[in-house]
């Protein structure tokens, strides 16, 4: 049996936002990371909608179509794929039961707080991650997390664009967030392996 994969991600950012933090647009609006496609100029605001393959009937958020190639390209900045997607949610239960349904369920839950659960599954390249947030009205995207080996290499690409390095939540690694003047609607973090 084939399992679930993250494909494609389309994000409402132009082009040159993503190429000026060191990553390398081809055929006008995309970019290929570790296996997965990211659309660029998608209308609307960060990321609008996800291609996971071999999920059927998944309709917790948008979809979009598979990508035509599965590839990864290099990126100037070092990056080499995604580490997660998260996902805020109203209802953390539902959620997980529409995700079971399409064949996704989670393979671990963490009580963050009392008042926030998160669900977790690997789609293939990357991980999902499902946050419980109760004042959102609806589940949506709320940003993505890349994969680079060296965030000062990604320093000398981002420049400003880049905020603080600082240890992960994950033992041993260590993420940056992409800084509010850097142009991105998307909410964007780099982490090390």
């Amino acid at each position: 049996m084939l399992k679930p994969a993250l494909a494609a991600l389309d994000i409402a950012d132009s082009p040159e936002t993503w190429r000026v933090l060191g990553f390398t647009v081809v055929d006008e609006d995309r970019i290929h990371l570790g296996g997965v496609e990211l659309r660029l100029g998608a209308g609307g605001h960060g990321i609008t909608a996800w291609a996971v393959t071999n999920a059927d009937g998944l309709e917790l958020v948008p979809t979009t179509s598979l990508p035509e190639v599965i590839r990864s390209d290099h990126h100037p900045n070092g990056a080499s794929g995604i580490d997660h997607v998260v996902i805020t949610t109203p209802d953390f239960d539902a959620s997980a039961r529409a995700l079971e349904q399409a064949g996704l369920p989670f393979r671990r839950v963490r009580q963050a707080t009392p008042e926030m659960r998160q669900g977790f599954r690997r789609l293939g390249p990357a991980i999902m991650e499902v946050v419980e947030a109760p004042a959102t009205r609806a589940p949506a995207f709320w940003g993505v997390t890349m994969i680079v080996a060296d965030l000062e290499l990604l320093r000398e690409h981002a420049g400003a664009h880049l905020g603080d390095v600082r240890p992960a939540v994950q033992p041993g690694r260590h993420i940056a967030t992409r800084s509010r003047d850097a142009g991105l609607s998307t909410r964007v973090a780099f982490m090390t392996p």
